[in-house]
């Protein structure tokens, strides 16, 4: 079903019926990360959705930073949520917007709260002010200094601006309700000492607002008119429209919420993520192995697999758990249709054609791609010294096996058919060569003897390869909800997540392959040269996914 033909999610009827009903004159949305830390898979579904429906209706969409916390924000995340959005095709409407552009207006507007009576400084300690705050059963109890007058809190408000107060010795709240059975509205902190430079404002602050207060006014102060949000935020909605019904703020948006992608085998937590990294159990934030966008470009996925899959998943308000293999086939399907093909040897056997003219050399070709003239044909160099996968020749086999077997012919893609004579060992009895001769008529046709190889394995030259490293990455998580239940995630780790092969022998032509390019490596699955490690003669290369997905029969053993 294509996207025309899909039904329109709740979020597309509610927009289309305030635009019909002129509630709003043009759709603005905006994309508003917090910057502590990379973007995942998770975040990729809010992109596509913000971005996507003002693409969808000719309205615009804002990148803003909710950078209301200096104390775990770093610029570093900046830059790499900035790319990630980019990454996946998207443009944003005018420059990059900050929270922290609008730190001035928002300490203005919490001294319109304190003059109105709506506001005011509480010197409760953060253990205090939770045992006041009640529970959810239990409704909470009136702070001893909410009573405070308008003029002592505007003085003490001022000291908290001026830095007269350590960290914690008080607050700002605001004065809605005790008592109210949504806990977020018992009297909220907008405002909080932290004496911290911030990676925008500098030593300008030393009280930062709540993402809370900040939040609803800063989307008022761009215009937004659908502040799209996941069910996590459904709570504070009420909160939302407080702030917006007792500021001065230019424009009314409404808040929406929808249902976060929840993947299984994978942990999208942003604390999770960063001791993964922290403690070394990954590479980086960017490690092809972790879920963030910067480490699934890295591997190899492609950004219109990602939205593709956005895509396939849909919008609903109904939180729900998405099979990976979505994701996996999406990434599969998209690939086949773009990446060239390519040979790689992985763990490579040497053999050596015997009858081969000596000291020759030609070049054969193969097509780029089964079905796409737009991509090139490439060239194969061929000579008497060929590399083939160890796990494709055996010395005796039954009938099921098609490749390569002592006495048998096989066909080496895209090139000769070749038959085994003998075997060469080592020390240890490990054949380390196989001897064959080859049948220099059977370029592209079969052998005149009418017996036909069993089977067609690929190979590369041994005297034009190029040498290689492949890391062959699983999933992180061997189990389906790893941080479910309060299990330590840890524990769930995939032992057999990345294995790194050193000797392998690909394709001359891969000798160019840019950074995050897709190919199939024929027969092995899909891979791309990494963007961080390998050398110029030594490139490494990620394997993206394989060509077919394994993973539930091989836990099924």
């Amino acid at each position: 079903m294509t996207s025309e033909s899909k039904p329109a999610h709740f979020l597309q009827n509610i927009i289309r019926e305030d635009l019909a009903e002129s509630r709003v004159s043009q759709l603005a949305t905006r994309f508003p990360p917090e910057p502590n830390g990379y973007l995942h898979i998770g975040h990729a579904k809010s992109i596509c959705l913000n971005f996507g429906l003002a693409q969808e209706f000719d309205g615009t969409c804002n990148l803003r930073f909710d950078d209301t916390n200096p104390a775990k924000e770093e610029e570093e995340f900046v830059g790499a949520i900035k790319r990630d959005v980019s990454w996946l095709g998207f443009e944003w409407n005018g420059d990059v917007r900050y929270t922290s552009d609008y730190f001035d207006q928002l300490h203005e507007w919490a001294l319109h709260l304190i003059k109105e009576g709506k506001a005011y400084v509480c010197d409760l300690s953060p253990e205090e002010a939770r045992h006041y705050r009640g529970t959810l059963t239990e409704p909470g109890r009136n702070s001893p200094f909410r009573d405070r007058s308008v003029e002592e809190n505007l003085a003490l408000f001022e000291r908290m601006r001026n830095g007269e107060f350590d960290e914690g010795q008080c607050s700002l709240r605001a004065k809605i309700d005790m008592a109210a059975p949504n806990i977020n509205l018992r009297d909220p902190i907008i405002y909080r000492i932290k004496k911290m430079a911030h990676h925008q404002t500098g030593d300008k602050w030393c009280i930062y607002p709540s993402y809370d207060f900040a939040h609803g006014q800063s989307d008022a102060l761009e215009g937004i008119t659908h502040s799209i949000c996941t069910l996590e935020f459904e709570d504070h909605k009420p909160l939302y429209d407080w702030f917006i019904e007792n500021l001065p703020v230019p424009a009314r948006p409404r808040q929406y919420e929808f249902a976060r992608l929840n993947l299984n085998y994978t942990v999208v937590s942003k604390r999770k993520l960063k001791q993964l990294v922290d403690e070394g159990h990954v590479d980086g934030w960017d490690d092809p192995r972790m879920p963030t966008l910067s480490g699934q470009r890295r591997r190899g996925v492609t950004p219109a697999a990602i939205r593709n899959f956005c895509e396939m998943i849909g919008v609903t308000r109904s939180d729900s758990v998405v099979d990976v293999g979505m994701l996996e086939y999406c990434i599969r399907d998209d690939l086949d249709k773009r990446a060239p093909r390519a040979m790689c040897v992985l763990e490579p056997l040497k053999v050596t054609l015997k009858n081969y003219p000596a000291g020759q050399r030609e070049v054969l070709s193969a097509p780029g791609h089964p079905v796409r003239d737009d991509l090139p044909a490439r060239e194969l160099p061929f000579s008497g010294t060929v590399y083939i996968e160890k796990e494709d020749f055996r010395e005796e086999a039954n009938k099921k096996y098609k490749r390569l077997v002592l006495g048998k012919k096989v066909r080496l893609r895209n090139a000769y058919v070749i038959q085994a004579e003998e075997v060469v060992k080592d020390a240890n009895g490990e054949i380390v060569e196989v001897i064959c001769s080859v049948d220099l008529d059977t370029l592209g046709v079969d052998p005149a003897d009418g017996v036909k190889p069993k089977g067609v394995i690929h190979w590369v030259s041994a005297d034009d390869c190029v040498n290689c490293e492949v890391r062959l990455y699983d999933r992180l998580f061997d189990d389906a909800a790893p941080d479910a239940g309060g299990k330590n995630f840890l524990e769930h780790v995939n032992p057999d997540n990345l294995t790194v092969l050193t000797g392998c022998k690909a394709e001359k032509g891969l000798a160019g392959a840019e950074p995050e390019q897709g190919y199939q490596f024929e027969r092995q699955g899909y891979f791309c040269r990494d963007n961080k490690y390998g050398t110029a003669d030594k490139p490494v290369f990620n394997r993206t996914i394989g060509l077919r997905d394994s993973w539930a029969k091989e836990q099924n053993k």
